[in-house]
C-alpha cells in the first residue's frame, strides 16, 4: 500500500454524483472505525495544478488501494477514442488488479445512456455489483463492503476479540509451565478432564485457544510469557488515595503486568494490604477471629470481572482506586446487549464479553457461571453490614464498594470506633503478614529472610505493602539506616514494636 492508511479512489460522473461523493467522504471521516483505516480521494479536494484532469485521475487510480465506482445514467464526456474518464478509470483499476467496488444507482436501465449500460454490463461480468436507490441505501452498502475488505485483509476481526489470533505471537510466546500449573489447578477445582502430563499445545487446543495453529489473544492473556508485549493495555493500575477524590501526589501507585491470573492476584493483594484488618481475641475459640473491613470475596469478584469482561480493543487499562470512603474498580467496557444495570442486581444469564478468556477463569474458580457474581457481591456486602455495591456506566463500567472501616472491628467483637494504626489495642489494623514480621524481628532479619517467611517473591511489592508501613509507624528500624539499599541491611523491632507485640500476645492469650 502507498501509505499507512488505505486509499480509496471514488470514480463517477462528477455532476451526477457530486453529493454522494462528498457524503461518502464525510461518512468515512466521521466513522470511528473506518477513519482509522481509510482515506478518500476526491478530485474536488485537490488544489489547482498545471496538469490535465484526466491524467490526475489515472495517476490517483494507480496510487490507490481501492477503486470505488458510482455508476448511474450518464456516461460522461468521451475522449477521441470514445471512452469517458470513468470508463478509463475502471479499465486502469482492472489492469492493475485493484480492489474494485461498484455501486449502481437504480434497478432499471431505461434511462441509462447506452455506453453507461455497456460499462455496467462489463463490470457485472467481472465482479459483484451492488445496486442502490438513494444515499440511505448506498451508505450501508459501502460500509459493508469496506468492513468485508478489512476482514479479508485480517485488519479487523469477526467474532470475539479473544478468539482472534494474537498479532505476531507464536507458540514460543506461551509459558508452558503456566499451562501445566493451570491443568493441575483446574483438575482440583472443576475436575478438568485432561491429565497433568497432557502436552501444553493439546491443552490449548482443548480450550479453543489456537487459531490456525497460532495462539489467540486469550491464550496470550492467560498463559503468555509477557502478555503486555502484545496487548499493552492489558495491565492493571492500582492507586490508593487518602481522601475521597483523585489527587496528586498519589501516596501509593502500582502498575501490575502479567497474565490475567497474575493481574487479579496482585490487584486483590494491593487492596487487602491497604484496608483495615481487625484481629480479635481468643475468647470464643482457639483461633483469634480476623476480619477485613470489606469482604475479600467481593473485592476479588469486582476485580476479576473487570479483567474478564473488559474491552481489550480499548487503549484503557483496568483501574483499581481505593479512597478513604470507597473502592472503585473501572474497566474500559460496557454491558452486553439485553443486559442492563438493573438486571445485574437480579439473577441473570451469563454473557461473557470474552468467552474464551472466561472459560479458564471458571475452571480455576476465579469466576462462576450463570451470572451469579454480582448477586453474590450484593449478598456478601449485606451480610457484612455494608451498603450494596454500586454499578454504573460512564466512559466504562464501574463497580463501587463503600468502605466502613469500623465494620472489621465490629465483626471480631470490637467497639464501633476502630483504633488508629498508632493505637495498640486488642484490635489492630495490621495485615497478617505484618504481624508475622513483627514476631520474627526480635532478632535482626534481612529482607530475603522476611520475604521467605511470608511467602512473597516480589521485592518491590513486599516493601510497599508490608515492610515500609512498619518502618513508617516506627515499629521496625534499619540496622544500617544511612545505607537503606545496602545488601547487608537488616530490620529489627523498635521499643515501640516490642511494646505493641507484647500487648498483642497478651490479648491473644486471653
Amino acid at each position: 500500500m502507498s501509505s499507512t492508511r488505505i486509499k480509496i479512489f471514488i470514480s463517477s460522473v462528477q455532476k451526477e454524483f457530486a453529493k454522494e461523493r462528498k457524503d461518502i467522504r464525510d461518512y468515512l471521516r466521521g466513522d470511528p472505525l473506518l477513519r482509522r483505516f481509510f482515506d478518500v480521494f476526491l478530485f474536488e479536494d485537490l488544489p489547482a495544478r498545471d496538469q490535465r484532469a484526466d491524467a490526475i485521475y489515472l495517476e490517483e487510480v494507480r496510487d490507490s488501494d481501492i477503486y470505488l465506482a458510482l455508476l448511474g445514467n450518464q456516461y460522461g464526456v468521451s475522449d477521441k477514442k470514445g471512452f469517458s474518464p470513468t470508463h478509463r478509470e475502471f479499465n486502469e483499476a482492472t489492469r492493475l488488479g485493484k480492489e474494485r467496488l461498484v455501486f449502481v444507482k437504480g434497478t432499471t436501465d431505461e434511462n441509462r445512456q447506452p455506453k453507461m449500460k455497456a460499462l455496467i454490463d462489463s463490470a457485472g461480468a467481472q465482479l459483484i455489483r451492488r445496486r442502490f436507490a438513494d444515499i440511505s441505501e448506498l451508505m450501508p452498502a459501502v460500509y459493508a463492503s469496506l468492513i468485508d475488505y478489512l476482514v479479508v485483509k485480517e485488519l479487523v476481526r469477526v467474532g470475539p476479540f479473544d478468539a482472534a489470533a494474537c498479532t505476531n505471537a507464536t507458540l514460543d510466546d506461551i509459558n508452558l509451565d503456566k499451562v501445566i500449573k493451570f491443568v493441575e489447578l483446574a483438575r482440583r477445582s472443576r475436575a478438568f478432564p485432561l491429565s497433568e502430563d497432557t502436552p501444553p499445545q493439546q491443552v490449548l487446543e482443548h480450550l479453543n485457544l489456537l487459531n490456525k495453529g497460532r495462539p489467540t489473544n486469550a491464550a496470550i492473556l492467560l498463559f503468555g510469557n509477557t502478555p503486555q508485549r502484545f496487548l499493552i493495555s492489558s495491565e492493571i493500575k492500582c492507586a490508593h488515595f487518602h481522601g475521597i477524590v483523585v489527587s496528586k501526589p498519589i501516596p501509593f501507585y502500582q502498575v501490575y503486568k502479567g497474565t490475567v491470573f497474575d493481574l487479579v492476584d496482585q490487584a486483590v493483594d494491593f487492596v487487602l494490604s491497604k484496608i483495615n484488618l481487625a484481629v480479635g481475641t481468643r475468647e470464643l475459640g482457639t483461633q483469634a477471629p480476623v476480619a477485613y473491613e470489606m469482604p475479600p470475596e467481593v473485592i476479588r469478584e469486582a476485580i476479576v470481572n473487570a479483567v474478564a469482561h473488559r474491552d481489550y480493543t480499548s487503549n484503557g487499562s483496568v483501574q483499581v482506586m481505593l479512597f478513604s470512603d470507597r473502592l472503585e474498580v473501572w474497566n474500559p467496557g460496557t454491558l452486553p446487549p439485553l443486559l442492563t444495570l438493573d438486571k445485574l442486581r437480579r439473577p441473570h444469564g451469563s454473557v461473557p464479553g470474552n468467552p474464551l478468556l472466561a472459560e479458564p477463569l471458571y475452571l480455576t474458580k476465579y469466576i462462576e457461571r450463570m451470572g451469579t457474581g454480582t448477586g453474590d457481591m450484593i449478598a456478601r456486602c449485606r451480610k457484612a453490614g455494608l451498603p450494596e455495591p454500586e454499578f454504573t456506566l460512564t466512559d466504562g463500567f464501574v463497580v463501587t464498594i463503600r468502605r466502613r472501616p469500623e465494620q472489621a472491628f465490629e465483626a471480631v467483637g470490637g467497639k464501633t470506633q476502630a483504633p488508629s494504626r498508632h493505637q495498640a489495642g486488642t484490635k489492630l489494623a495490621l495485615s497478617g503478614n505484618q504481624v508475622e514480621i513483627l514476631n520474627q524481628c526480635s532478632d535482626a532479619c534481612s529482607i530475603v529472610e522476611l520475604m521467605q517467611l511470608v511467602g512473597r517473591s516480589d521485592r518491590t511489592k513486599f516493601r510497599n505493602q508490608v515492610l515500609n508501613p512498619l518502618l513508617e509507624e516506627g515499629l521496625l528500624l534499619m540496622t544500617i539506616p544511612d545505607k537503606p539499599t545496602s545488601s547487608l541491611q537488616k530490620y529489627r523491632l523498635t521499643e515501640k514494636g516490642k511494646i505493641l507485640l507484647s500487648k498483642l500476645k497478651k490479648k491473644g492469650s486471653r
